[in-house]
């Protein structure tokens, strides 16, 4: 029995606790905290009745409060269970409030209503699958031989078998254990919440594939993966249909082992929890898919090296970090060698010798061999916590082309770009790791010696390594021409005005127009989300998109005063609605619009909502075809404009406050079928005259004469080559954007290095303050095809 009824003895029933388990106090427990030999010990403060989740599993909730006297009485002195599977129905008659317990094999995860009830920020998850053992103290009960059954029970947690589903077989709704070889991975990113996630993507032998979409408070507690073709095991993960696939998420007590692919490797996992079990026929399994990996080419990832890099290319480095610095608070210069030599010469970035965080000896030493890496946007977050010595793995790494040498080779910049596509980012990989024994040999081998003569190397890195990066007396010539040459943009028109320079835009009245050639000095805002607004085309209002803070309040505020059911079914819309769990005590209203033809496919359907927050109101959007967010009171209407009057995906419709004319959602019946996720339709019979979403940027500009401030307004889509309303719902095009603005205005570089803009200028007046104030703007220009 997983649950057994015994007796306190002179008010301490852990007295006879065996002395291989430690008491934990719940002031200790963490994400990360170790599990093996502890047990949780305290007072049920509140039972709930027991409930099912959506997969069917029984699930049962506790509060549990610690004595008043232990280490653990704090303010979190009580912290939310969950028990989980056939343990359920055993505790459900066992365990009363008031009850003293003993929680033996338990994890701990994050708790999502912390902030709300004000307890413990973790919650504690049992179930037999974790070896889970309760022991209830009531005033009729034994408790003699406590420790030797609680002893009894963990040999018997540890001998458990689990069962392993083929890739082939997952059916959603399921609770499964699998095996599989790492397709494709990200590493663990923080998301738009609190969390982290990890997408991996698993093949085995039997034709299958999954991707799973694993989330945790924690970047410590997500799979230990480095790189493509490492074994993982996943213990309780949740299968789920996404999209018409199969998909794995976690679920309550899920857990993970990893295994380097490599054949002949160490079978010492890489885990998220020191307490699991490994037997014979894991060690047989892995040992399988390593040779299937080999055998069958499912996986192959080449291993680059400086020495093989090519320009343009993408790819994983596992390298060693020499030396760091901050460059210009939106960067990070790593230093970093894998014992060979780059074959094309590469770029150095400014930075003062003070700035240098590593060994400023080795540094010179390793000189001729290190590469600078930018890292840029969320990444930098990622090397607060790197220090020189460390080895690295970075993911899709960018050689991109620079200029060239004197002797006309090509040179190459090494940039780490923002965001997660293609499994973007850093890992610091531990010491006894397979690529980091192989990679500190051939460290060991290399003859720096050999490597300190500076002949034949080229005049950019001669001149690098002896002073640092290029000053401007020492720039040769012909690198200088083909910058001054090469224009970033190109004008579309005004092709007979003459380029005249800056100085002279300054001095002339307005209005006027001119062709300039000038460089981009910065350009605001930096964070460049920031440069997408929402603009009325009818009373020309300019404002920001709100906030997810804004968002929020907007919700909250829609779900004050009477909320009516009066409205709920209608000729033209069936109602459903659940209730959120305590603490909220919240109702969910959808209102399902009816349709001539009974959709199947939810990404068809148009829902009104009710009552959602924000992160609801996003996870519904991924799977309705279109939602309007409503309120019921006296009658069925649209909430604040501060909230999207209709929602597409990723794309979210505002409306105008000063222009719309509010209309009643009765009228949305009057629309025909095709017209039901038409935003424009349904903006016209609610009477919402609907933002665009456009881009406001501001460039200064210099030349040998001038520096010159001009907006990026109205032609902005055209001069960047692409919509704003597609980079706000689109990552991809996001990154996009902030390639081209570094492009424009690359970070690290003096202002003669950077790239010719050939752009066409306008000047007008506007009042300021009761004073005519000369602005400028960039019209009739676009960047260079080749460039974007």
């Amino acid at each position: 029995m997983a649950v057994r009824l015994l007796k306190e003895v002179n008010g301490a029933p852990d007295a006879q606790i065996g002395t291989h388990l430690r008491r934990a106090y719940l002031n200790e427990l963490t994400l990360d905290f170790d599990c093996t030999d502890k047990y949780i010990q305290g007072t049920i403060l509140l039972k709930y009745p027991p409930s099912k989740l959506g997969t069917g599993q029984s699930i049962l909730k506790l509060v549990l409060q610690a004595h008043a006297t232990d280490q653990s009485a704090t303010a979190a002195a009580t912290i939310n269970t969950f028990i989980f599977g056939k343990l359920v129905e055993m505790c459900t008659d066992t365990i009363h409030q008031g009850d003293s317990v003993i929680f033996v094999g338990f994890t701990v995860d994050k708790s999502p209503t912390a902030e709300k009830d004000g307890r413990h920020r973790c919650q504690l998850e049992l179930s037999e699958e974790v070896g889970t053992m309760i022991y209830v103290y009531g005033k009729s009960s034994s408790v003699e031989g406590v420790a030797e059954q609680i002893t009894e029970s963990r040999s018997t947690a540890v001998r458990q078998k689990y069962t392993y589903t083929p890739l082939n077989q997952l059916k959603s709704g399921s609770i499964v254990n699998v095996y599989g070889v790492v397709k494709f991975f990200k590493p663990p990113y923080r998301t738009k919440g609190t969390d982290y996630c990890s997408t991996v993507t698993l093949v085995d032998p039997s034709g299958g594939k999954l991707t799973c979409m694993l989330f945790s408070g924690s970047p410590d507690t997500l799979p230990k993966i480095f790189k493509v073709g490492d074994i993982v095991r996943f213990h309780r993960l949740k299968i789920q249909e996404f999209n018409k696939e199969v998909q794995g998420v976690t679920s309550p007590g899920f857990s993970t082992l990893t295994f380097d692919g490599i054949l002949g490797a160490s079978l010492t996992p890489r885990t998220t929890s020191k307490r699991y079990c490994f037997t014979d026929e894991d060690k047989k399994m892995v040992d399988m898919l390593r040779n299937w990996a080999v055998t069958s080419s499912v996986v192959s990832e080449p291993t680059i090296q400086l020495l093989s890099v090519q320009p343009m290319q993408y790819f994983d480095l596992t390298c060693q970090l020499v030396a760091k610095a901050d460059v210009d608070g939106a960067s990070v210069l790593l230093k970093v060698w894998d014992g060979t030599k780059c074959s094309y010469p590469s770029w150095r970035v400014f930075v003062e010798g003070s700035a240098l965080e590593g060994d400023e000896a080795f540094i010179h030493k390793l000189c001729n061999l290190t590469v600078d890496i930018l890292v840029y946007d969320n990444h930098t977050l990622e090397t607060k916590c790197l220090k020189p010595g460390m080895f690295l793995r970075i993911y899709n790494l960018h050689a991109k082309c620079g200029l060239r040498t004197p002797a006309d080779v090509q040179c190459l910049e090494f940039y780490l770009h923002g965001g997660n596509s293609y499994g973007r980012g850093i890992r610091v990989l531990p010491d006894e790791s397979y690529d980091v024994t192989e990679l500190k040999k051939h460290l060991d081998s290399v003859d720096l010696q050999q490597y300190q003569d500076l002949e034949g190397i080229s005049l950019l890195e001669w001149d690098n390594t002896l002073t640092g990066p290029l000053s401007q007396d020492k720039v040769c010539l012909n690198v200088l021409d083909r910058c001054q040459q090469e224009s970033a943009t190109v004008v579309t028109s005004h092709h007979h005005l003459n380029s005249v320079p800056l100085s002279t835009v300054v001095k002339e009245k307005a209005p006027q127009k001119y062709r300039i050639r000038a460089k981009m000095k910065s350009y605001e805002p930096q964070k460049l989300y920031q440069s997408i607004k929402l603009y009325c085309p009818r009373c020309h209002a300019l404002q920001d998109i709100p906030s997810d803070e804004d968002l929020e309040t907007a919700l909250k505020k829609s779900m004050d005063g009477r909320h009516s059911t009066d409205f709920h079914n209608s000729s033209w819309y069936w109602t459903a609605s659940w209730n959120t769990e305590p603490p909220d005590h919240r109702e969910i209203v959808i209102h399902f619009v009816k349709k001539e033809e009974i959709q199947e496919n939810s990404g068809k359907t148009l829902i009104l909502i009710e009552r959602v927050n924000l992160v609801e109101l996003r996870r519904l959007s991924e799977k309705f075809g279109g939602i309007i967010p409503v309120k019921s009171c006296d009658q069925l209407s649209l909430g604040d404009l501060c909230i999207p009057f209709f929602i597409q995906g990723r794309h979210w419709h505002y409306g105008c406050r000063n222009c719309s004319i509010l209309q009643n959602v009765n009228h949305i019946p009057s629309l025909n079928q095709e017209e039901l996720l038409e935003p424009s339709a349904i903006a016209g019979v609610l009477g919402i005259q609907p933002l665009q979403y456009a881009f406001l940027m501001k460039f200064t500009l210099e030349d040998e004469s001038a520096v010159l401030e001009a907006y990026l307004w109205d032609e902005a889509e055209k001069f960047l080559r692409m919509p704003a309303s597609d980079v706000i719902a689109d990552h991809a095009l996001q990154e996009k954007l902030q390639t081209l603005m570094r492009m424009l205005s690359p970070p690290g570089r003096n202002i003669e290095d950077r790239p010719w803009l050939e752009c066409c200028i306008k000047s007008y007046c506007i009042e300021e303050g009761g004073n005519r104030k000369v602005c400028y703007q960039v019209f009739d220009t676009i960047i260079a095809e080749d460039d974007c």
